[in-house]
């Protein structure tokens, strides 16, 4: 369902008008950026304003008059509007216009559908499409609404247009099949990396943040990065090892941007479940855009969409090098606990500090406790190791008790109490001895989630 596009680019007219009525107007700066990342070349951008769109065309008819002349003068095969369209506005347009007319959702997955890369991530926008196209099957078909006629060709009554509507109907539930099973994929993965308590950072942010550039520098990944909008569509996983942490995995996902159509909210729902159940968000920020802070707005509001907004979050003010005097730092709250790092991707000054804040922000809710392991809790002693809390071990030659040095989320602490397990002081030990033991029992499970995911 991939839209073919021609090689040098489409030829647009770039239509935004300020409606009155909406109390959120959309960017056309923005817009321009949307058009060019799909390959379009702006020719020229009309502007207006009306109280209310017109039913019809969206535009009165002086605007569309204005329109037309443009087109006709740059020889103009696409026009494209900054708002969201009516299927009868979008076919009186293309009438009155003698020319392709695409809205802002339009855009966006024809932007997507050049972008996708996975299996995955096919589906995803084949689905957005599908939903997308199928109120707006008469465009361009005017023989939709006619039953078929002529020797061998008569049949239930069915026209050409339900005929349309049922087939894609049974593609988007095959979809809606196959993307369930991946959704299956993702939560085993996530389950096997529970088992293994290793935590989830997932990279979050407007479009065009940085999200990528970051990742590859963190983790050494080569991920496609560009400059431009949506780059990215599908997530990554990689694993990095944190300073005075241990083994953590880092997730890349889809930028956001305002008024994002629900219909990819929904059908990227799979890839977001993965910033819904990451431990630690790190909210990424072009800190060269005076408009950040609406777009960190923006981006809340898809957090609290998709269930992510409870998540713990750390803002990554990135793209400093585009600043004057500005050198890389760590803030933190009243508490002491990191809430900003500014840094640069790109040149990878002030990574120390964000890893540094990472591993702070994710030892929050681990506890330290040396615990005294009977011989009857062998098996008890095993799942400890299975799951990397052990940082060192003593036995008692006298009882055969083992004492073991635990690193361990504070839940599993008290299910341990729970389970007759006493509680002593604990002896200071070699830190680098310790976290070398962690993360070596932690390393086959970790792995184990890994493949699972890429599978």
């Amino acid at each position: 369902m991939f839209f073919e596009r021609p090689e040098a680019g489409e030829t647009a007219i770039l239509v935004h008008i300020s409606i009155h009525s909406e109390s959120e107007q959309e960017d056309p700066c923005e817009f321009e950026e949307l058009a060019l990342s799909a390959g379009a070349v702006p020719v020229e951008s009309i502007t207006g304003t009306r109280k209310q769109p017109s039913p019809g065309h969206f535009v009165g008819a002086g605007k569309l008059e204005e329109i037309a002349a443009a087109v006709r003068a740059h020889k103009a095969e696409l026009v494209l509007f900054n708002h969201s369209l009516s299927p009868s506005q979008e076919r009186n347009l293309e009438r009155a216009l003698k020319c392709r007319v695409l809205d802002r959702t339009g855009l966006i997955l024809d932007i997507f559908a050049q972008r996708a890369r996975s299996h995955e991530g096919k589906l995803q926008v084949e689905l957005a499409q599908l939903q997308h196209l199928s109120s707006r099957l008469k465009r361009g078909w005017t023989h939709l609404d006619r039953q078929k006629g002529g020797i061998g060709m008569r049949g239930a009554g069915e026209t050409q247009l339900e005929l349309d509507q049922r087939m894609i109907g049974q593609r988007i539930k095959a979809i809606h099949k196959s993307l369930d099973k991946v959704r299956g994929q993702r939560q085993q993965g996530r389950r096997s990396r529970q088992r293994a308590e290793v935590e989830t950072v997932s990279l979050v942010g407007y479009t065009n943040a940085g999200k990528s550039t970051l990742f590859n520098y963190l983790t050494n990944a080569r991920t496609y990065a560009a400059d431009q909008l949506f780059a990215t569509l599908d997530s990554t996983l990689r694993r990095v090892d944190l300073p005075n942490f241990g083994p953590a995995i880092i997730a890349d996902t889809v930028g956001f941007i305002s008024h994002l159509p629900h219909g990819l909210v929904e059908a990227f729902r799979a890839t977001l479940e993965e910033t819904a159940s990451a431990n630690l968000l790190l909210h990424v920020v072009d800190a060269a855009n005076e408009e950040n802070q609406e777009y960190i707005d923006k981006v809340q509001e898809v957090l609290m969409e998709i269930g992510a907004d409870q998540v713990p979050q750390l803002q990554v003010f990135n793209k400093i090098d585009l600043l004057d005097d500005c050198p890389p730092r760590l803030q933190r709250n009243e508490q002491g606990k990191p809430v900003r790092v500014w840094l640069s991707a790109a040149t990878g000054a002030g990574s120390e500090l964000l890893l540094e804040a990472i591993s702070e922000l994710l030892a929050d809710g681990m506890v330290e406790e040396t615990v005294v392991i009977n011989p009857s809790q062998a098996s008890l002693r095993s799942k400890l190791y299975g799951k990397g809390f052990v940082e060192a071990e003593r036995i008692d030659e006298c009882t055969g008790s083992y004492q073991m040095s635990l690193r361990l989320p504070r839940e599993e602490l008290a299910r341990l109490q729970q389970e007759g397990v006493q509680l002593i002081e604990r002896e200071a030990e070699s830190a680098p001895a310790q976290r070398a033991a962690r993360e070596s029992s932690s390393d086959d499970a970790l792995n184990h989630g890994l493949s699972s995911q890429s599978a």
